[in-house]
């Protein structure tokens, strides 16, 4: 059974179909059988993980497997603490309630990379970093949710999935490893 931990560039489309000549899972993972668990949109970045085991796949992605995803958050603007109370809250997005979770404000983490190209920053909005962790992970849920609060996304990575984090396993985007799904649960594989 293959786990692998991949760092997903900007604009790299979660499948490795070819699109339009657009950049996909293909042009950085040579490795048969594998097929994403979970997905990140395009313009997100950061941790997915990818096996050939069907069972594990559905674990990692099904929310009712309560595998928790945490994703660093650039927003426009600047929390205050009523903005990030109803983040935390279920919130109405129309098509669905969002469950509960953790919203917290951030200092950029070091071990970020530059976003390529930059993040446009107008220079009189102030930009912010946020961790959100979910224990869902509907489409755009987690851009849908700080616009609903005031707070538009710039910049979205996604840093965990479970005891996994891009922090304790640094990767470069496009880079990849592999991984022990005891991992998943404590982190080290032990």
């Amino acid at each position: 059974m293959s786990l692998i931990l991949f760092n997903k560039p900007f604009q790299v489309l979660c499948q490795f179909s070819a699109q339009d000549g657009r950049p996909t899972l293909a042009d950085y993972l040579h490795i048969p059988n594998i097929y994403p668990a979970g997905r990140l949109d395009a313009d997100s970045e950061g941790l997915l993980l990818l096996t050939d085991d069907g069972k594990l796949q559905h674990d990692i992605a099904h929310p009712d497997h309560k595998q928790a995803k945490t994703y660093l958050v650039q927003v426009e603007g600047v929390p205050d603490a009523d903005s990030l109370a109803r983040l935390q809250a279920p919130i109405n997005l129309g098509d669905f309630t969002t469950l509960p979770c953790k919203a917290v404000r951030i200092a950029e983490p070091e071990w970020l990379w530059p976003r390529n190209p930059p993040i446009r920053q107008r220079a009189d909005q102030p930009t912010s970093w946020l961790a959100i962790t979910l224990q869902e992970g509907k489409n755009r849920q987690v851009r849908r949710m700080t616009a609903a609060v005031g707070l538009p996304t710039l910049r979205l990575v996604r840093s965990a999935i479970g005891a996994i984090s891009l922090a304790s396993h640094p990767l470069m985007p496009g880079e990849w490893r592999a991984v022990t799904p005891a991992e998943l649960v404590n982190g080290s594989g032990q």
